[in-house]
């Protein structure tokens, strides 16, 4: 196995009384796509949290690029190369598909990132970046468009291209499918699959559709632990996974 980007160990998330991570493992190879599917309550989004460092864990490490960052707030792991979206969409609904790009591009840099002063010219401008990100997400013909008049699957693939903008190393994505049309699925799914070209993708997904046909690696959780991890044949015949989780909608549908 390649060595890990991203590794947890150990990882413990309390509150209170409740243990929402009860002991987690984690391992993440470079420039795959790793999913991580359960059902609700399974602690899927607070593992999210704590790996991208929004919320502190209560025990365990974890470590990004050669790098401890288990103690390291959200801010630094975003300029040591992470990025991620969340289950709802977060854009600036006034502003311009290019003007959003730009301002995910400029956020990686602290002393920039709440620059209101200074025009975006020359170097805070991030022309090439965001050229890139509009050619990677289709969205050219839209790049001076208001964020809000986009259609939802649009606006789903803007928030992926905010993510990229960061220039990260790894990129998690938070349920990236949620509320799409049919055709809309097919772009998404299309657009996943190609990022791992370029970066880590770990994705937290309903659809299973998607989650088998574009994973290298899938982890299950149960209650705030691994239950299983393998590829996606390994999970699709492991009867643990069909009965806890999944029964017959494995070959299709939400779980």
């Amino acid at each position: 196995m390649s060595e890990a980007i991203l590794s947890a160990s150990g990882v413990v998330k309390r509150y209170g009384k409740f243990t929402a991570l009860a002991g987690v493992d984690l391992r993440i190879a470079p420039r795959t796509v790793h999913s991580v599917i359960g059902p609700n309550g399974a602690g899927k989004t607070t593992l999210f949290h704590v790996l991208t460092g929004t919320v502190p864990i209560s025990a365990g490490k974890i470590v990004f690029d050669g790098h401890d960052v288990t103690r390291e707030p959200d801010h630094k792991r975003v300029r040591r190369g992470i990025a991620r979206s969340f289950q709802v969409t977060s854009l600036f609904q006034n502003l311009s598909v290019r003007e959003n790009l730009r301002l995910a591009a400029q956020g990686v840099d602290a002393r920039r990132a709440l620059n209101a002063w200074t025009p975006p010219r020359g170097a805070l401008a991030h022309e090439e970046t965001v050229a890139d990100v509009l050619g990677r997400l289709s969205l050219q013909r839209y790049a001076d468009v208001a964020a809000g008049a986009l259609s939802h699957g649009q606006q789903r693939r803007l928030e992926v291209g905010m993510a990229l903008a960061a220039r990260p190393l790894a990129i998690f994505l938070d349920e990236p499918t949620s509320g799409m049309g049919i055709d809309d699925l097919e772009d998404m799914k299309e657009l996943i699959r190609g990022l791992r070209t370029d970066y880590t993708v770990v994705l937290i997904e309903h659809n299973m559709n998607i989650v088998m046909d574009i994973s290298d690696t899938i982890t299950v959780m149960q209650q705030g632990r691994v239950l299983v991890e393998g590829i996606p044949d390994e999970i699709r015949g492991d009867e643990r996974v069909r009965t806890a989780y999944l029964g017959n909608m494995i070959t299709g549908g939400r779980a």
